[in-house]
């Protein structure tokens, strides 16, 4: 496309003929055009090598994360077996492999008080004005001992408060410590009462009634006074802990869930069996331990094969990368690498009893016979491997992809990630500058080209006045 200026200028027929401006804006190019090429073709090798490194860095990140999953689903923990399976349910805390056996005899199950109040026509019956208060803690017999640990529940009840409304007061009031609601029987209307699971979960209802002679009838609030001293049939369930024995060991809860005990076990206890204590054993499945090594190996294999191809010594992207050079090195090292420091002599303690090798060209591969030799003689230090706790076959994977992809450390992927953004963005600012620079100098010689294309023009139009006049005395003679 042809510039403005220069087309007005030859549709003038002035001046030299010459594009002035188009040669301005060659010039200025050309002037700059070494620089900016070498710029740009820089920019393009290190945004070459940032997809490298970034690819690396999250085949990594995502190895890790993926076996961190897969242990984390719980196919890998050691699988309780329960002798009388009808009492308890077992669990364990992640990263803590139990060891041997348990015996566990649960004498009482913990359960929650349930009130049952006086009969009333209808759910929609008045239940009179003013308020009720529900106190908690321990029903023995006639006796009442309030937990001052927990908080009352101070509940306004309107005069147009019904039986089923004051249940829906009570619910909201509590927050899931007691949960109420009406049950329409042979009898009546009944407002049914239940709390929370453990002997300071009981409570008593102490209504204030705002008539001024309170009747203890239905319509008045004090009616569903209650109190164990008072009581007329309406506790129907008392609250108390669960009580049980782990090996012989006797202890108390106030929930059916019971958590917090040595070796991280954990039980859901369902029944008693008073006398007759069951066994808690717990067994690995070795096909799944083989199963994660035989994917591990293949993921590393695949993270390998990328590693070699990008940081190739002769055409690699990240041939003379520090990052990969580090990375290759801890993969080099990972299969006798200690993963469980604190191993007794004889007990497995690196990756390669485990059954992970690599070869002399950089390939990992799966010793099963290694594997198997550890699995039988060993299984539950094998296991041991196989956990999300500080140490172990994932403990070491997820420290392995952090330090090799801390963008902090310059010798790290991470770290190269960062470098060679940085380069590219200061090359950015140069190319910038470059740009400025370029136009300025176009501006200035436009200006000094345009000027000039003026001079040759005045020129030419002297040159022609003369011509004509000595053409004039030639015509004379």
């Amino acid at each position: 496309m042809d510039n403005p200026g220069s087309s007005i200028l030859t549709a003038l027929g002035g001046g030299s003929g010459i594009d002035f401006i188009k040669l301005a804006d060659d010039l200025s190019n050309a002037s700059f055009a070494f620089q900016r090429t070498t710029l740009e073709s820089r920019n393009e090798t290190l945004q070459t090598r940032i997809s490298s490194a970034s690819l690396l860095r999250n085949t990594l990140t995502q190895l890790a994360s993926a076996l961190g999953d897969r242990i984390r689903s719980g196919d890998l923990a050691p699988q309780a077996n329960v002798g009388n399976s009808a009492v308890a349910d077992v669990s364990t805390t992640s990263g803590v492999v139990p060891k041997g056996s348990y015996s566990l005899e649960v004498t009482q199950l913990a359960q929650g008080q349930t009130l049952v109040s006086k009969s009333y026509g209808s759910k929609d019956d008045l239940v009179g004005e003013g308020s009720l208060t529900i106190r908690f803690g321990a029903v023995d017999g006639a006796s009442f001992t309030e937990d001052t640990s927990q908080t009352a529940l101070d509940i306004t009840v309107s005069d147009t408060d019904t039986l089923a409304t004051l249940a829906s007061k009570i619910n909201s009031a509590s927050g899931g410590s007691i949960n109420a609601y009406v049950a329409q029987g042979t009898g009546g209307a009944q407002l049914v009462l239940k709390g929370k699971e453990g002997a300071n979960n009981g409570f008593v209802l102490e209504p204030t009634s705002a008539a001024t002679t309170p009747t203890a009838t239905p319509g008045d609030l004090t009616y569903l006074a209650w109190n164990p001293a008072s009581d007329a049939g309406e506790l129907r369930q008392t609250s108390r802990d669960a009580t049980f024995k782990l090996d012989t060991i006797e202890m108390s809860s106030a929930s059916n869930t019971v958590k917090g005990l040595p070796e991280g076990l954990g039980f859901s206890l369902k029944a008693t069996n008073i006398g007759a204590p069951t066994t808690i054993s717990f067994s690995n499945d070795p096909a799944k331990i083989t199963g994660v090594m035989q994917d591990f190996a293949a993921a590393l294999n695949d993270l390998a094969t990328s590693l070699n191809e990008e940081a190739a010594a002769f055409g690699g992207t990240l041939g003379n990368d520090a990052g990969a050079r580090a990375l290759k090195r801890d993969l080099a090292q990972l299969a006798g690498q200690t993963v469980m420091p604190g191993a007794a002599e004889g007990e497995p303690s690196t990756l390669a009893d485990l059954g992970l090798k690599i070869t002399r060209e950089g390939r990992f591969e799966l010793d099963t016979e290694r594997l198997n030799e550890t699995l039988a003689s060993n299984p539950e230090g094998a296991a041991a491997m196989m956990t999300t706790g500080p140490f172990g076959l994932y403990a070491t994977m997820d420290k392995l992809a952090r330090n090799n992809t801390l963008r902090t450390n310059p010798g790290t992927l991470g770290g190269s990630v960062l470098r060679y953004e940085a380069q590219m963005e200061r090359n950015d600012e140069k190319l910038e500058k470059i740009a400025a620079q370029q136009e300025s100098m176009r501006s200035r010689l436009t200006s000094d080209l345009v000027a000039a294309e003026r001079r040759i023009a005045s020129s030419q139009s002297t040159l022609g006045f003369l011509q004509q006049q000595i053409d004039a005395w030639n015509g004379s003679n």
